[in-house]
C-alpha cells in the first residue's frame, strides 16, 4: 500500500504542474472559457451518460451517490487531445491541444461507504483570432489579434453512503481556482506604435453537489437504475487587472510596453444556478447496460468588471441529452482476453446556453471507447474517442468540427486488509 501512496503523490504533483490546460476553441473567448466535461473517460465514451452508473471498482463523477458502491480502492488519472477544424465560412484552420483532465482516488469504507478526492480541469481558455482590414487598393491597413489562455481547476471531496434496498446518497464539495489572460493587439500600417490591451484575472470559488441513486433488480439478471444529481447554486469571484499600453509596431517585436496608457483593477462575479441531471437505464451487472440522461440549468449570470455592458454575447438556458451504454462479453473469462474488454458507445446533443450575435451555439457528438483489462486484474486502460460539431457559420460566426481522444488509467487494489494467521 505504501508503494501505491507514493505513486498517487507523484501523480498529484505532476497534475498540479500541468493542469492549467490549453484549449483550442475560439468559443473559449467567452466568459471564463469552455466548461470541461466533469466526467470520467468511461462516462464520456457513452455519450456523457453517467449519473445512473455505479460500480465496485470504477468511478463515476456525475453522481456522488455512486461512491457508496465502491469495494476496491480505485485511483484514476486521465488526459486527452482535441483536434479542432475551424471554419468561418471563408477560411478553414486546424488546431490541436493536449491536457491532463483529472486525477482522483476512491477509498471504500466498511463495505457500504466511499470517499473520493481529486483534482479536475474545470474550464479552459485557448484561442487565437485575427481580424484584418484592407484599404481601397487591397493593401493591409489594420490588423487586430485576439488571443487568450488559462482556465480554472477544481479540487473536490465526495462521500457516498449505500443504504439497504439499493438506495444510495452522496455529497461532494469543491474549491475552484485559476486564472485567465485575454489579449487584444491592434496594429495599423505606417504607424510607429501598436496598442496592446491585456486583461489578467484570478478566479476562486466553492461549489457543492448532492446525488441520489436507486438500483433495484427486476428479475434474476436484470436491474433498473435511476439517478438524480444536482450541482447547487454557486458563485465564483474574479479579481483582475486591465492594462492598456503601446509596443513597437513590428511583427517581430517583443511585446514589452513602451508607454502605459492606462491601468485599472476590477472585480466580477460568475453565478452558476442549480444544475440538475436526471438519468435512468436498464442492464445486467458487469455485462451490459443502456441508459439516458437529461441535464438542464438556468442561464449563467456574469456581472461586474469586464462583463458590464457586453451586448454581443449572453447566456440562456443550458440543456444536454445523452444516450449510451456498454457491453462486456464475459468479465470473468480466462480463455479470451477480448471477452473481458468492455465496449462503450453513445451520443449527445447539447444546447450550450451561449448565444453570440443572437445565434444559439449548439453542439452534438457521437462517442465510443473501450476498457482494456491489465492482465488478469480488474484494473483498466480506458480509451475514448469523440466526433462532434459546434457552432455555425451564420452571422459571421465559426463552426467547429472536433475529434477528441482520451486516455485514462483506472487502477484497483485492496487496502486495509486484515492479516490472517495460519
Amino acid at each position: 500500500m505504501i508503494k501505491d501512496i507514493i505513486v498517487i503523490a507523484i501523480l498529484f504533483i505532476s497534475t498540479l504542474s500541468f493542469s492549467q490546460a490549453t484549449n483550442s476553441s475560439p468559443y473559449s473567448l467567452f466568459g471564463i472559457g469552455d466548461q470541461a466535461h466533469l466526467k470520467t473517460v468511461e462516462e464520456i465514451s457513452m455519450g456523457q451518460m453517467g449519473g445512473v452508473l455505479n460500480s465496485e471498482y470504477q468511478l463515476s463523477f456525475t453522481n456522488p451517490a455512486s461512491y457508496g458502491s465502491l469495494k476496491w480502492t480505485t485511483y484514476v488519472f486521465a488526459g486527452g487531445n482535441k483536434t479542432n477544424n475551424v471554419d468561418d465560412g471563408e477560411n478553414k484552420q486546424t488546431s490541436s491541444a493536449a491536457a491532463l483532465s483529472y486525477i482522483a482516488l476512491g477509498i471504500p469504507i466498511r463495505g457500504n461507504q466511499g470517499l473520493v478526492m481529486g483534482l479536475q480541469l474545470n474550464t479552459a481558455v485557448g484561442y487565437s483570432l485575427v481580424d484584418q482590414t484592407f484599404d481601397a487598393d487591397g493593401e493591409l491597413a489594420e490588423i487586430d489579434r485576439y488571443y487568450g489562455n488559462g482556465g480554472t481547476n477544481r479540487v473536490f471531496l465526495g462521500y457516498g453512503y449505500q443504504f439497504p434496498h439499493n438506495i444510495s446518497l452522496g455529497v461532494e464539495l469543491a474549491y475552484v481556482f485559476g486564472g485567465i489572460d485575454n489579449n487584444v493587439l491592434n496594429r495599423r500600417n505606417n504607424v510607429q506604435l501598436a496598442t496592446q490591451h491585456l486583461t489578467d484575472s484570478r478566479i476562486t470559488g466553492t461549489s457543492a453537489k448532492v446525488g441520489l441513486h436507486y438500483g433495484p433488480k427486476i428479475s434474476e439478471n436484470l436491474r433498473v437504475k435511476f439517478g438524480v444529481a444536482a450541482d447547487l447554486e454557486s458563485t465564483m469571484n474574479e479579481d483582475g487587472n486591465i492594462l492598456l499600453y503601446t509596443i513597437v509596431n513590428d511583427e517581430d517585436a517583443i511585446g514589452i510596453p513602451v508607454d502605459t496608457i492606462s491601468s485599472s483593477e476590477y472585480k466580477a462575479t460568475i453565478t452558476s444556478p442549480l444544475k440538475t441531471a436526471i438519468s435512468a437505464g436498464i442492464g445486467e451487472d458487469n455485462k451490459w447496460f443502456i441508459g439516458a440522461e437529461y441535464t438542464f440549468q438556468n442561464p449563467l449570470e456574469l456581472s461586474g468588471g469586464i462583463y458590464e455592458d457586453v451586448d454581443f454575447y449572453r447566456y440562456e438556458n443550458f440543456s444536454n441529452i445523452s444516450v449510451g451504454g456498454f457491453y462486456t462479453p464475459n468479465l470473468m473469462s480466462l480463455s479470451s482476453y477480448f471477452n473481458r474488454v468492455t465496449y462503450r458507445a453513445g451520443f449527445n446533443y447539447q444546447k450550450t446556453g451561449l448565444v453570440v450575435n443572437d445565434t444559439d451555439i449548439n453542439e452534438y457528438g457521437i462517442s465510443f471507447g473501450v476498457s482494456l483489462p491489465m492482465g488478469l486484474k480488474i484494473s483498466n486502460v480506458n480509451l475514448g474517442f469523440e466526433l462532434g460539431k459546434r457552432g455555425t457559420t451564420d452571422k459571421s460566426l465559426i463552426e467547429e468540427d472536433f475529434f477528441n481522444f482520451r486516455l485514462s488509467l483506472s487502477l484497483n487494489d485492496k487496502w486495509f486488509r486484515r492479516q490472517k494467521i495460519y
